[in-house]
């Protein structure tokens, strides 16, 4: 059952947050392509995909942490250390694309398909770090779900 367990945390992880980090990272860029051509329809329309991966998946990798703590009670590791630091950077991740980048992608977009206000850089800017924060914190995530140090599964 824990092989179970963790091929299904592992193919969330892959399938759900792959998708939110490429999207989350490519929609400043379309931003500042929307800003400097407005009216651009192509761009809007970019626009509008991406913001659409990232609710969506961002919807389907609820189930990463589901299955990750059902593999952690399983390997009996629910109280080690990097389990808890991975706990802790998957909420402040999940709280930052909930928090501030899902919700400044909807107002760039609204302000993108209102006529005559192009979305500003600082706007694409500050995107763009928050999406660098959250990619930041699930590659860390990520090297503590390898590396497990201090932990007595054997690896």
């Amino acid at each position: 059952m824990t092989k179970l367990l963790l091929s299904l945390h592992l193919l969330a992880a892959v399938l759900a947050i792959g998708p939110v980090t490429v999207a989350a990272s490519m929609f400043p860029g379309a931003l500042r392509h929307a800003h400097t051509e407005p009216g651009d329809g192509e761009a809007l329309t970019n626009l509008r995909m991406l913001h659409r991966i990232c609710r969506v998946y961002a919807v389907i990798g609820i189930a990463v942490p589901v299955f990750g703590f059902a593999t952690a009670s399983s390997l009996g590791v629910l109280g080690s250390g990097w389990l808890i630091t991975s706990i802790v950077l998957t909420a402040a991740a999940a709280a930052i694309l909930a928090l501030l980048i899902l919700p400044a992608q909807d107002r760039a977009l609204a302000t993108a398909q209102t006529p005559g206000s192009g979305p500003g850089p600082r706007s694409a800017g500050r995107l763009a770090m928050h999406t660098g924060v959250f990619n930041l914190l699930w590659a860390t995530v990520t090297v503590l779900m390898i590396i497990r140090p201090g932990s007595t599964t054997g690896a």
